[in-house]
This record gives C-alpha cells, sequence and structure tokens, in this order.
C-alpha cells in the first residue's frame, strides 16, 4: 500500500504546475467548447465550398483527362458523364427564378425552362432513352418522379418532375411564386403538346389535396394553388385546339365543371374562378360558348339558383358571357332579360329581381367587384353613344329619335339610381352605403351634366350630408373622399361643375356647406373666373331660382303652423306660398349671382386701351345678365302664367310658379343696389384713366321702361300715389339728365349730372323697398335736380302728372327759376344758397335709414356739388 501511494505522488509531482498557470487552464478550458463550436461551423462551411469547387473542377477537366494506359490494361473503366453543357440538361436554378419578384426575371426563366424542356422532350420522342435513363440515375428525385403514375407517359422524366415541380410552385405563397410557377405552367403546356391536358386536370387536385377539414393557411394554398392551375391550362389554349380538333371532345364541359366546383368550395375563389371561365370563352368559338359553356349542367344549376341567392359573380359571367355570343335565349335563369337589351335589364322590375346580387357584391371592399365594371359600362356606353348621336346629326327628321333615346338612357340611369343605389345599398350596411359612393364615383366622370343630375338626387345627397355631419360616422373618410373625388372630377368642365353645384344646394336647401362643415360648393364656385364661366353659372342659378322641383318633401316649420295662422289669415309680411328651405335656397341663390363678379377674371393681353375696353366690356355683359334676373324676380311679377317673352328685348323672362316672399323680393332689391354701388366705383376708375366704359345704370333704366310697357308683367307691388308720383318723376328726371350729360360732354358738369342720375337710380329702389317712406326725398331731390341743371326743367313733362298735392308745392319753387332769367346776380346767389340748404336738408333726412350704396351715392353727389 505504501509503495503504491508513493507511486501515485511520483506520478502527480512532475504534472504539477504554478497557481497562474493553473488559472490560463481553467479559463481556456472554458473557453473551449465555444471555440470548438465556431471552428466547427466553419469547417463545415469550408467543406461545403470545397466539394463544390472541386466537382466543378471534376466535371469540367474529367472529359480532357487522359486514362493511364495500365488501368486500361488492368480493367475497363465507365466513360465519365458528360458536362451539362454538353447536351440537354434541366437547371435549377429557373425554378428558383421563376419566384423572383421582377416580372422580367420570371419571363426569363419561364422562357429558360420551356426552352430546356423542349429540348429534353425532343431527345426522349428520338428515342435516346438509354441517355435519358442515364440521366436520371444522376438525379434521383427525377426518376422517383418518372416512377409515379400521373398519366404523362409521353412525356420525358425530366418534363414530368417539372410539371409536378410547378404545380407545387402555384401553391406555394412565397414571394411571386404563384404567378411565377403559373406563368411557366402555362407556356410549358402551350409548347410541349405531348402532356394530355385530361391527365393534368386529374393531377392538380391530387398533387393539391384538399379536404373540409383542413384548416388555416395550408387549405387556402392548395385552393389558389388549383385556381392557379386550372388558369394556367385556360390560358395555355389547349383546351380550346383540342377541342377545335375533335369537337366531341368533353374536354371543355369537364374543365368547366371542375372550375365551377372548385368556385363553390370558398367564397374568395368565385370572382377569380370566373376570371378563369372567361380566360377559356376568349379563345372558344361561339358555337362552343353556347354548347360546351352556357349549356353545360354545372353552369346552368350555377345560373338558376344565382337570382335567388344573391350571387354577384353568376350575374358577372352571364353579362360578359352574353356580350360576347348575343344569344336571345332563356338560359340565364332569372339573371338575364329575355330578348335582352340594356333597356330591358334596366327596368325597375327586373332591377328589382336581381337586387340581392348587387348587395352581395359589397364583400370584397375595399375593392369594386368585377359585376359594376360591366353595369357601369352598361349605363356609360348608352350615355355615350347617345352624346355622340347629339353632337354628329343635325338633321331635323333625326330629332325626334335623339330625343326619344336620350329619354331612354337617362330613365335607364334613373331606374339604376332609384332601384339599387338608393333603394338596395343606400339603406342597407355600413359596407353596401360605401360601395355605392364608389359606384357612382366611377359613373361621375363620364356622364352629362344632365346625367349627373339624375345621379347626385335628394336621396344621395342627404346620405352624404348625413355621413359628413359627424366627425365621429364609420362613413366619414369615405365621405370625405367621394366629395374631393367629385370635386377634382368636375374641376375642367364648367356644366358638369354647376350641375353638381345646383344639386348639392338643391336637396340641402342651400344648405350643403353649412351642414357638412366643408367648403365644398365655395371651393367650386371659385372656380368660375373666366366671362364665359361666370355666364355659365348664372344661367344655371337663374334656372335653379325659378325651379319648382327643387322644393323640399320634408315639411317646413311654416308649413307645421299653418293650422295656427288660419284664423287671421296671411299678412303682407307672410309669405303664405312660401317654405322656409325654398326660401333659403332662393336667398343663397340670389347672394351668389349677386356675388359671381368677385371671382371674376379678366385677362389683358397687353395695356393698350383697346384690351381696356374689352375687358370692361366682357365685365359689362356679366353684369347686365345678373342686373336682369334681379330686376326681374325683386321688382316685377307676370299677370298671366310664368312666362313672359319681350320683342323688344328680344328676352324671354321666367318667374316661379309660386310668387316668391316679400323678404326675397327685398333681398333682390338691396343686391340691385350694390351692384349699381360697384358700378358706380368701377366708373371712377376708368375716368381716372381716360377710359371709357359702359352705363350700368343707363341700362338699368333703359330695362324698367321696357318692362313696365309689356301689358303682363307689373311692378310687384301696387304702389300708393305719393310713390308712383315719385317713381315717375324719377323715371323722367333721370332720363333728361342722361340726355343733357351726352349734349354736355366731358367736363365738371357731365361729372354732376352723372352722379345725380345714380342718386336718382338709389333712390327709385328706395322707394320700391320702403312703401310710403322715401317719396318726399325723392321729389325733393327732383326739384334740387332742376335747380341746378336748368335745361332739364324746360323737358320736364312730369309736372302735368303730378298729384294736387305737389303740384303747388313744385309750381311755388319753380317761380324763382322764372324770375332767375331776368334777375340779377344776387338773385342767382340766392337761389344757389337755398337749392343748397334744401339739397343738404334732403341728405341729412335720407342718411339716418338709408342703406350702404345710398350713403356712398349721397356722398358722391355732395362731392360734386360742392365742386
Amino acid at each position: 500500500m505504501a509503495g503504491k501511494k508513493r507511486a501515485q505522488t511520483d506520478l502527480a509531482v512532475p504534472e504539477a504546475v504554478p497557481a497562474s498557470d493553473a488559472s490560463r487552464d481553467d479559463a481556456a478550458a472554458a473557453e473551449a467548447p465555444a471555440k470548438k463550436k465556431k471552428l466547427a461551423m466553419e469547417r463545415k462551411k469550408q467543406r461545403k465550398e470545397l466539394d463544390k469547387e472541386r466537382h466543378r473542377q471534376s466535371a469540367e477537366s474529367d472529359a480532357a483527362k487522359p486514362q493511364p494506359p495500365a488501368a486500361e490494361a488492368a480493367a475497363p473503366v465507365n466513360p465519365p458523364p458528360a458536362p451539362a453543357a454538353a447536351g440537354p440538361g434541366l437547371h435549377m436554378n429557373v425554378f428558383r427564378d421563376l419566384a423572383s419578384p421582377e416580372p422580367s426575371v420570371r419571363e426569363a426563366a419561364a422562357e429558360a425552362l420551356v426552352a430546356e424542356l423542349r429540348e429534353l422532350q425532343k431527345a426522349y420522342e428520338k428515342g435516346a432513352r438509354k441517355g435519358e435513363k442515364e440521366a436520371a440515375d444522376r438525379d434521383g428525385s427525377s426518376q422517383m418522379e418518372a416512377e409515379k403514375d400521373d398519366g404523362l407517359e409521353n412525356c420525358a422524366p425530366s418534363v414530368r418532375y417539372a410539371i409536378r415541380r410547378l404545380i407545387r410552385g402555384i401553391s406555394s405563397s412565397r414571394e411571386y411564386a404563384r404567378q411565377g410557377f403559373a406563368l411557366g405552367l402555362a407556356v410549358v403546356l402551350e409548347s410541349i403538346r405531348s402532356i394530355s391536358i385530361e391527365a393534368l386536370m386529374k393531377l392538380i387536385p391530387n398533387l393539391l389535396e384538399y379536404s373540409s377539414s383542413m384548416k388555416g393557411p395550408e387549405a387556402k394554398d392548395n385552393l389558389l394553388g388549383r385556381l392557379f392551375g386550372f388558369g394556367a391550362i385556360a390560358r395555355s389554349g389547349r383546351v380550346s385546339r383540342q377541342w377545335t380538333r375533335d369537337k366531341s371532345s368533353p374536354i371543355v364541359k369537364d374543365f368547366v365543371s371542375e372550375v365551377v366546383e372548385l368556385s363553390s368550395k370558398k367564397r374568395y375563389l368565385t370572382e377569380p374562378a370566373v376570371a378563369v371561365i372567361l380566360d377559356l370563352v376568349r379563345k372558344l368559338p361561339d358555337e362552343a360558348i353556347l354548347s360546351e359553356v352556357l349549356e353545360s349542367p354545372s353552369v346552368q344549376d350555377w345560373f338558376n339558383r344565382a337570382a335567388d341567392i344573391g350571387d354577384p359573380d353568376a350575374l358577372f359571367l352571364a353579362l360578359k358571357l352574353q356580350e360576347r355570343t348575343s344569344v336571345q335565349k332563356e338560359i340565364f335563369g332569372k339573371l338575364l332579360p329575355c330578348p335582352f337589351s340594356p333597356d330591358n335589364f334596366f327596368t325597375e322590375h327586373h332591377l328589382k329581381s336581381i337586387a340581392a346580387c348587387f348587395k352581395e357584391s359589397a364583400f370584397c371592399l375595399p375593392r369594386i367587384h368585377s359585376l359594376w365594371l360591366v353595369i357601369t359600362e352598361m349605363l356609360v356606353r348608352e350615355a355615350a353613344s347617345q352624346n355622340d348621336i347629339n353632337t354628329s346629326c343635325g338633321k331635323k327628321h333625326k330629332k325626334n329619335k335623339k330625343a326619344s333615346s336620350s329619354e331612354d338612357t337617362k330613365k335607364n340611369l334613373r331606374n339604376f339610381c332609384e332601384v339599387v343605389i338608393e333603394g338596395s345599398l343606400l339603406l342597407s350596411s355600413h359596407d353596401r352605403k360605401h360601395l355605392a359612393f364608389n359606384i357612382l364615383l366611377s359613373i361621375l366622370p363620364k356622364l352629362s351634366p344632365s346625367a349627373i343630375q339624375v345621379v347626385l338626387s335628394s336621396k344621395v345627397v342627404h346620405g352624404l350630408m348625413d355621413i359628413l355631419s359627424n366627425e365621429l360616422s364609420w362613413l366619414y373618410n369615405a365621405g370625405k373622399h367621394f366629395l374631393n373625388e367629385l370635386a377634382s372630377v368636375v374641376s375642367h368642365d364648367n356644366d358638369r361643375r354647376a350641375a353638381v353645384i345646383i344639386n348639392l344646394q338643391k336637396y340641402s336647401g342651400g344648405r350643403f356647406d353649412s351642414m357638412t362643415k366643408t367648403k365644398t360648393v365655395k371651393e367650386l364656385i371659385g372656380k368660375f373666373q373666366s366671362v364665359e364661366d361666370c355666364l355659365c353659372l348664372v344661367q344655371n342659378l337663374m334656372a335653379l331660382f325659378v325651379d319648382e322641383e327643387a322644393v323640399s318633401d320634408e315639411p317646413s316649420d311654416q308649413s307645421q303652423t299653418t293650422d295656427e295662422n288660419s284664423e287671421i289669415g296671411p299678412t303682407e309680411e307672410q309669405d303664405p306660398f312660401g317654405h322656409g328651405n325654398v326660401d333659403v335656397l332662393k336667398s343663397w341663390v340670389v347672394n351668389t349671382i349677386s356675388c359671381v363678379l368677385k371671382n371674376l377674371k379678366l385677362i389683358s393681353k397687353g395695356n393698350s386701351d383697346s384690351e381696356m375696353v374689352k375687358c370692361i366690356e366682357e365685365k359689362f355683359q356679366v353684369q347686365t345678365e345678373i342686373l336682369k334676373f334681379l330686376a326681374v324676380q325683386g321688382l316685377f311679377s307676370a299677370s298671366l302664367g310664368t312666362e313672359v317673352t319681350s320683342f323688344e328685348l328680344q328676352e324671354k323672362f321666367k318667374w316661379p310658379k309660386n310668387p316668391i316672399s316679400t323678404s326675397l323680393r327685398n333681398e333682390c332689391i338691396e343686391q340691385l343696389q350694390f351692384l349699381l354701388e360697384d358700378a358706380q366705383k368701377d366708373e371712377a376708375l376708368h375716368v381716372a384713366s381716360e377710359v371709357k366704359s359702359n352705363d350700368l345704370g343707363y341700362y338699368f333704366m333703359r330695362f324698367i321702361n321696357t318692362v313696365c310697357n309689356i301689358p303682363s308683367v307689373s311692378l310687384f307691388r301696387t304702389l300708393s300715389g305719393n310713390d308712383d308720383n315719385a317713381f315717375k318723376k324719377l323715371l323722367a328726371i333721370e332720363s333728361l339728365l342722361f340726355q343733357e350729360e351726352r349734349k354736355a360732354g366731358p367736363g365738371l358738369d357731365s361729372t354732376k349730372m352723372h352722379v345725380m342720375r345714380y342718386l336718382l337710380i338709389q333712390l327709385l329702389l328706395q322707394v320700391l323697398l320702403h312703401p310710403d317712406e322715401y317719396w318726399e326725398a325723392a321729389v325733393d331731390v327732383t326739384i334740387c335736380c332742376k335747380k341746378s341743371f336748368p335745361a332739364i326743367a324746360q323737358g320736364d313733362s312730369s309736372s302735368g302728372q303730378e298729384s294736387g298735392e305737389c303740384g303747388p308745392q313744385e309750381s311755388d319753387e319753380d317761380e324763382p327759376e322764372e324770375s332767375d332769367e331776368d334777375g340779377s346776380e344776387d338773385s342767382n346767389e340766392e337761389a344757389s344758397l337755398e337749392f343748397m340748404d334744401v339739397l343738404v336738408q334732403t341728405f341729412l333726412s335720407i342718411l339716418p335709414h338709408a342703406s350702404g350704396p345710398v350713403c356712398f351715392t349721397i356722398e358722391q353727389a355732395s362731392f360734386s356739388c360742392v365742386l
């Protein structure tokens, strides 16, 4: 024992190390596993790289390397395999490139794959089976695929392998694998005719199995893979060519049945399945479409139950097949009328029978179902063809045909909007409301202005207002998007832009912007800037003012309280025919039409007088249109009907069927005063620039005289004796002042007469605006005018028409005028001072209650009299 112990001690002594060395060894021992793992991975990677390089060099050099003579004598050696470039072969990198995100790379890979497989198949068909078997020995996977019973016995093993690889690839969700592998499968089928389509149609479901128990990504990938596979078959053209060669072949019916059955497995497969069928139909002759597709049992069963369950894909397929074949048979179930025509399809009865199909098309939001592209194309095509007829045909005998066709087109559009948009989608869920606005956006850019008014109906506008009035609404963003797109669509077309403005305001009672908290209408109006733009807007606003259809169906507050006021009857202040919404709308029209000039931008090509005169003429054209509207609606009424034609002016004037309220007439008169004030200010600028301007005041007074002489037209109210006397005096004195102003020519007297004329015009409107309040001041101003300009007193014929009350007053005032002719200088100065005192007192009596335009004319008159 002792010797043994010593032996252990002796052995341990030489291995003893210092403490520092021991600690280093412990650290090294701890790091050893990590270093070994890292080194092992690096060595493994290096070995793989070396193996690849060695195999590549070996393959390149074995063919050229001479064999030793001894080895040849000893035993026969098999020849080395041929290099890949020396004969046909299948490169695996093409499958990798088929999944590339770049379309060009996928197309190049598909072409390369077809080229390689074609060479392999040719070699196989020529009888070089020995080489093919040897190639199969080098590729175990290829040999394994070839051994399976897949119905592709006539194909080379590499082709059979490629087919299976492509089928598996179309079920992959990796990058762009489905698109690339489907492309590869289509071009391979098109190029290699030895591939059996019947076998392939069985192979796809076998390789991409699906059962009802399968869930999740695997089921989806396999179903989509099947769909892409059948799509590749359809696009290859093999099915149509095979049926053309043998018309008794059931290949088309079998293909359609497989696709229809596949579409029934999941909802998201139905629409793309229809696209696959349509791809096939494009390559088939008409006789095959009717006998092999439309009359196939699977399609007939699909059509027969589609209308009841609401299948938009079946309706889409039926419309496309009808478009292709133009068949007039009852083979579409309830989906299409027989005989088929757009007019029959868009009847109210038929649209209601397929309303469920339209509702169910909302499942694919935010994308719009393909069905709507066909529906909108039918509507737009009818409208576009009608526009072409109207623009290209000018013969009188075609007017009735054009009118009836236009009415039919509008009727189809109206039925579609009332039944589908308003009656089905807008009354349903949020998704369907969203769909309705998306459909309208797709239609609006292609419609005429009159058709836009049909589409933007009261229910559409009210629905839009309901959505935008609440920022927390689920559809608020959709509503904002609709408005923005709508404004963008009509931004470059005056008629369409005006139609949108009119309908938005008509059905919102003139309060669309305030109700929706937007500036849509204001911004659209601001885009009418040129003379043509402004005249277009003015004409549309005038039509809206007299349009009785603008009356809201909703009862107004005033109509609800009619019974309470019926005992005392309507007073003059109360409008017996007025409605709150109508008054608001018409008031908006009056104010908007008056502000059109603010947006008018006159573009002058230079600073010459001719260019300035041209701009003045253009503005005057807009001013006169606005003036005539305000004067007709504010000052006059027709006793016989609502339309009156003036042969002298060669114009037709129209009033609303229901008389407008007194407050609206007052608004028109007030806007007239502002219009004349702006014209007077513009004239002052033109005088400074020495450019002659048009006299809007003269145009207004001549217009008043002309309309007053129309037998069936009268002032909107019966004037009292004093007001009537003042009204006639103002007309007469203004006319005399105008004549004297033209005789006097440019100068101080002409300027004074011009200013006094505008004062008389403003006073005339004040007399009409405020009964029995301004007649006395108006008469005083006319007397002052005669005192200031004696020449007009001689031509004044209104003194004989004065009332007894005013007659003596004027005769007393006329006496100093006769004495002035024979009097001295002192008497002239006294008369002048007396005239100024009367004029100042008259002005002071008017100013406290006068409007802004009247105050401006008084200021101008006072300044001119001081000069």
